[in-house]
């Protein structure tokens, strides 16, 4: 008979053992985490709390600092996403099932397993400020930081849980209230300041990222007193409060919203507010002003903060995609189909944008006007607000990538003959994450091109965090933005450097009404 000696199987075993990466463990100042050693050699600590559950009496109240526990904190899977509205199967941007809670204020850490002083990239999600999760896989951490940097996404309350103001509210909190998911990301990024050093990160090397939504908190803690000194540089996608379309709102009128809100819930007090289960609360949020002024963490309109120059002045890389729109038309085949929706929505405006947007296909046109008649105003104003205010420079890009669909592949919410380069197209390629896009179901067939701008992109947001200025394998240096030569990235399986389009048309819509939300649409991601 043949086998191992007893002390062969030890000996198996211990180099076994001696051969898997022990889970890490750290000490935050709320207590000890341990995460996991992944293969990659990053280690992930998922799930960790950065303040107190915003659950009971603190609903609707800044976040509060997480009680220190003993022991050792399990920090091995991702915690709930805020309470909100759950998402179909059969979306585009579909990446599972979460769980999700009121309590919801935790972050992921993704962190080289021999990082010191390592460059810090924390990603704030998009959807509208009424969706969104620091766990999904289109955000996922670890692809970056296999090239040197922490990376950290961070939770914030969403919907009426994260924004409501109210009168009772206010009376409570010092004449304020609402911007609570404002709050939490500042908690968020007090706790990178106080803890990722403990994570191999430089607390002094704070890169702040988002999209949509997320791109507009990123403009609005740049222009937040409440968040100096928290971080070093910003990168938006797709969004900002410049322009008019965010706000933000009085506080009479969120107060006014969140007045009619307890009415229609049947609450008369604030205890009785606070004590309606969140489901029903989300159920009946509707649409509502998402940002108010409350002089504290939102001091006044973003044009206003920066011309008097108390932005926190660090460098911005910012830009959009090329078919993206917040207030698209109806679908127009032909120039005088364009003609009379520009007339009806523009008004005396018309004739000149009419020429100035005519390219001889007119849905070309009409997709480019509604662009930039909302998010191309957005991103073109904090670039020109920041150079002309600022002493820290501002990066722009525009993507045109449109990404290359499976045959005959299906989507919920999103038509992939008309969809193009599509608000968030762009995200996977900034985070190398475009294999959650076939994490269920085959829907993209990539391409060499859709891999060499993913390196042209993820190197120069890698770039950006470590120096302030992005540079990439093509492109080298990107040019920084200037008002009197206004030139962006093209982000593209060639990208190119070029004059910014329609730069000097997007001051046509300047001071023009913002057209309302078409009817059923929601907030995208």
């Amino acid at each position: 008979m043949t086998g191992r000696t007893p002390f062969a199987v030890i000996a198996l075993a211990t180099l076994t053992a001696q051969s898997q990466p022990v889970a890490p463990v750290r000490t935050t100042d709320a207590g000890r985490v341990e995460g996991i050693a992944l293969p990659s050699g990053v280690d992930a600590f998922l799930g960790v709390p950065f303040a107190a559950p915003p659950v009971r009496d603190l609903r609707w109240k800044p976040p509060q600092p997480r009680r220190p526990w003993s022991g050792i904190y399990h920090a091995d899977r991702f915690a709930p996403e805020c309470l909100q509205p759950l998402r179909s199967s059969r979306q585009n941007h579909y990446f599972g099932e979460e769980a999700t809670s009121e309590d919801c204020l935790y972050l992921n850490v993704w962190a080289p397993r021999a990082a010191k002083k390592a460059p810090v990239v924390v990603w704030i999600y998009g959807g509208g400020f009424t969706i969104g999760s620091a766990s999904m896989a289109n955000y996922a951490g670890e692809p970056l930081a296999r090239s040197g940097v922490v990376r950290v996404n961070l939770a914030y309350r969403v919907g009426a849980l994260g924004f409501l103001a109210h009168p009772a509210l206010s009376r409570e909190q010092q004449g304020r209230s609402g911007n609570y998911g404002l709050m939490d990301q500042i908690a968020g990024l007090d706790w990178v300041r106080r803890n990722i050093a403990r994570f191999g990160g430089d607390p002094e090397n704070v890169t702040i990222v988002g999209q949509s939504a997320g791109s507009m908190s990123v403009a609005l803690l740049q222009s937040s007193p409440a968040a100096r000194g928290l971080f070093r540089r910003a990168v938006g996608m797709s969004g900002s409060p410049f322009g008019g379309m965010l706000g933000p709102a009085t506080l009479a009128t969120g107060e006014r919203q969140g007045s009619e809100l307890a009415t229609a819930l049947g609450a008369t007090t604030l205890d009785a507010l606070r004590a309606v289960p969140g489901d029903r609360i989300v159920a009946a949020q509707g649409a509502r002003v998402s940002i108010v002024q409350d002089g504290h963490v939102v001091t006044g309109p973003a044009e206003a903060v920066f011309a008097g120059r108390r932005q926190n002045d660090v460098p911005v890389l910012i830009g959009y995609t090329r078919d993206e729109s917040f207030r698209p038309f109806d679908r127009i085949v032909d120039r005088s189909g364009l003609t009379a929706a520009v007339r009806e929505r523009y008004g005396a405006r018309a004739d000149a944008l009419l020429k100035s947007y005519d390219t001889g296909d007119a849905s070309r046109d009409a997709a480019d006007i509604a662009r930039d008649a909302s998010v191309g105003v957005q991103m073109a104003a904090w670039a020109s607000h920041q150079q002309r205010y600022g002493t820290a420079p501002a990066y722009a890009y525009l993507f045109t990538r449109r990404q290359p669909y499976a045959p005959g592949i299906t989507f919920s919410d999103h038509d992939p003959a008309t969809a193009g380069a599509y608000h968030t197209g762009d995200v996977p390629y900034w985070l190398r994450t475009r294999d959650s896009l076939n994490l269920f179901r085959r829907t993209r067939d990539w391409e060499p091109g859709d891999v060499s701008l993913e390196r042209e992109m993820s190197d120069a947001l890698l770039s950006f965090a470590r120096t302030g200025v992005p540079t990439s394998p093509t492109i080298g240096r990107w040019p920084a933005f200037d008002p009197t030569n206004p030139r962006l990235v093209r982000l593209a399986p060639r990208s190119e450097t070029v004059a910014w389009p329609h730069y000097r048309d997007i001051a046509l819509f300047d001071g023009a009404a913002v057209p309302p939300r078409p009817a059923g649409a929601r907030p995208r991601d």
